[in-house]
């Protein structure tokens, strides 16, 4: 009779001998974008450094606080890391399909035999003790479960990157919000302090024409600036209460006064990011590597199908004791054990095999779409904020010196009003112009701000 060593020398052969993979030959598509980025010299991936932590692009310490606490608390952020540990969970699960399942059992079995069947012609009561350890295995000749596996680890690989995506537009959304706040309140400072300064011009009026000066004309075209005013002081007012409450639902819990900008020329400038970078980097960005691990789990799938054509070895043994009498159960004589295998081959399945295999074809193809796509968004993205960056600078230049010539006009048109050459109808014109073009430096120098924040993002964290 064989010993159960004989049959832990099958499982080590056929150990050895498992683990073939019917999977395609994993080759990463070609990106269907230019090699470079607009407005870049000849460089490779190589020479362009790793990825820039957000603790040195970010180098306002009130900004930085405001991060942590969003990194620290923000349930978006938490879902995504617990989704990942699932897939993780999962993974783990389907790796430990490769090795042989073992388990023990007791049991204690107990009938009553009626007297016709019993030998001695009256009933009697049977008593059985049984301990066993038992163990099952599918050998895995043809690599159906590798492949699982595989795609399972895939999977987990792709919510890792999923979560790091989610990080970094964490990142990238509190800075914007942060940076209009502090946008918000500049305007609203400059809306308050026009609208202190029209209802002077307002009462300076109302006096002129108390003394037979200014006409009624005069008065209601100040009023009207007066209430122009008070409603941009309102609007920006509302603004700034809904950056903050953006800001807090982004923390999970209240941003501390302390941490938020009075202006925005009071909040430190944002690190820059490099302006001569190949496509090549954007295969870093974290959404364009889970892309790639899904389309690698989806190669994976193929060879799962494509093992369903083929036999499935399954092995079962137990090893135990079985006595009638308690007291006997340990001798030597109570052993027992067994060994069962079983094979199985598909026949018919009336094309449900061929089926599976396109299915799991289908959706590789599938998953090259969506990674070939994700790096075009990616490269859509970056050239777009790599030409906006070109053209902001230009047109803060011009905002500049448009604010410098209407600041000229408005004191100019004020002298002429008070000196009797021109009415009041020319300084309330040139005051509402330069409130209009300070307020488009404002959004400007954010605009920049801003666009270096989405630089950030699109480029998978920032390149220094």
């Amino acid at each position: 009779m064989q010993r159960p060593t004989t049959f832990l020398a099958v499982i080590g052969a056929l150990l050895v001998a498992g683990g073939c993979s019917l999977a395609p030959k994993y080759v990463r598509p070609e990106a269907p974008v230019p090699p470079q980025l607009p407005s870049g010299a000849a460089a490779t991936a190589a020479d362009v450094p790793a990825t820039t932590p957000w603790q040195e692009f970010v180098t306002d310490a009130r900004l930085r606080s405001v991060i942590q606490a969003v990194l620290a608390n923000n349930r978006d952020l938490r879902t995504a890391a617990l989704n990942a540990q699932i897939v993780g969970a999962q993974y783990r699960i389907q790796r430990a399909q490769l090795y042989p399942a073992v388990g023990a059992a007791a049991s204690i079995d107990v009938s009553r035999v009626p007297g016709a069947f019993a030998s001695n012609g009256q009933a009697d009561t049977l008593v059985r003790y049984q301990v066993n350890g038992f163990t099952s295995w599918e050998v895995d000749l043809f690599g159906r479960v590798r492949s699982l596996k595989e795609q399972a680890l895939n999977e987990y690989l792709a919510a890792q990157h999923v979560s790091e995506a989610t990080r970094i537009s964490l990142i990238a959304s509190t800075a914007s919000t942060w940076l209009a706040f502090a946008a918000d309140a500049e305007n609203r400072a400059l809306a308050a302090s026009t609208l202190q300064a029209q209802q002077q011009s307002l009462e300076l009026i109302q006096r002129s024409r108390a003394a037979g000066i200014a006409s009624d004309l005069d008065v209601r075209q100040a009023q009207t600036q007066v209430e122009a005013a008070r409603a941009d002081a309102a609007r920006y007012a509302g603004l700034v209460e809904q950056d903050r409450h953006a800001l807090d639902l982004l923390a999970g819990s209240r941003v501390q006064p302390e941490l938020l900008p009075a202006t925005l020329a009071d909040v430190q400038p944002l690190t820059g990011v490099q302006a001569n970078l190949p496509s090549e980097v954007l295969l870093r960005r974290p959404d364009i590597l889970a892309a790639e691990y899904q389309l690698k789990g989806a190669n994976a799938n193929i060879g799962a199908a494509r093992a369903a054509y083929f036999p499935k070895i399954s092995l079962t043994a137990a090893l135990g004791l079985l006595s009638p009498a308690l007291s006997d159960l340990f001798e030597g004589s109570a052993r027992a054990w067994s060994f069962d295998s079983q094979l199985t081959a598909p026949i018919f399945t009336a094309g449900a095999r061929k089926a599976t295999v396109e299915a799991a074809t289908l959706g590789r193809d599938a998953a090259i779409a969506q990674y070939e796509k994700a790096i075009q968004v990616a490269f859509r993205e970056t050239s777009d904020a790599l030409a906006l960056r070109a053209t902001l600078s230009q047109e803060r230049e011009a905002e500049v010196a448009l604010v410098a010539a209407l600041d000229d006009t408005y004191r100019l048109s004020e002298a002429r009003y008070k000196a009797g050459i021109d009415g009041y109808l020319g300084v309330l014109i040139a005051q509402r112009a330069l409130f209009v073009a300070e307020q488009a430096l404002v959004d400007l120098r954010l605009a920049e701000q801003q666009n270096l924040v989405t630089l950030y993002k699109v480029l998978g964290g920032g390149i220094s």
